[in-house]
């Protein structure tokens, strides 16, 4: 009863800082992404430690309480998408780790593009005149989607930065 007790209170401190990280977006329009993507990796965080049904849990309660508390609703959105591929990227690496393929951190990468690009390139090109006020020529699109496959690249660096170097740091304290 005790592990369930302290699970639930660090998933719950985890939830509000990740809502305040949301609202936080709106605040300090300078570093939205820098809070978005810090608000997304607690969702990896929460997956790590407690299991991929915990952390699906936790990232869609993030979604629903900023909806209902963050000011700026596409920065939710924003955060939605970023924590929607860090739940599929966390668990297709379960599923690598349990299978018998010979080169999985290749497969990883691979598998993690194909799941970027499964919700960048249609929100490009769907929602351009959201995304950029305007309708975009055929060269600037292409020069958006490499772009972005630049932006998936550090943003799943700084990912694995976080989850290696300062959650494993953190971590001694706030799980003890």
């Amino acid at each position: 009863m005790h592990v369930k007790a302290k699970s639930m209170a660090v998933c719950g401190l985890m939830l509000a800082l990740s809502v305040v990280f949301m609202a936080l977006g709106s605040v300090i329009e300078t570093s939205t992404l820098f809070l978005l993507a810090a608000a997304s990796y607690l969702t990896g965080i929460v997956i790590r430690e407690f299991g991929l049904g915990m952390g699906t849990a936790f990232w869609l309660a993030a979604v629903l309480l900023g909806l209902l508390l963050a000011p700026n609703k596409f920065y939710v959105i924003t955060f939605a998408a970023m924590g929607s591929y860090i739940v599929a990227v966390e668990a297709v690496h379960r599923r690598l780790v349990a299978s018998r393929i010979q080169n999985r951190r290749a497969a990883f990468w691979i598998i993690k593009y194909i799941i970027f690009n499964i919700l960048y390139i249609p929100a490009v090109l769907l929602l351009q005149e959201l995304l950029f006020g305007r309708r975009m020529s055929g060269m600037m699109l292409v020069g958006i989607i490499a772009a972005g496959q630049i932006g998936i690249w550090l943003y799943d660096r700084a990912y694995e930065y976080v989850q290696r170097h300062i959650w494993s740091r953190m971590r001694g304290h706030l799980m003890n």
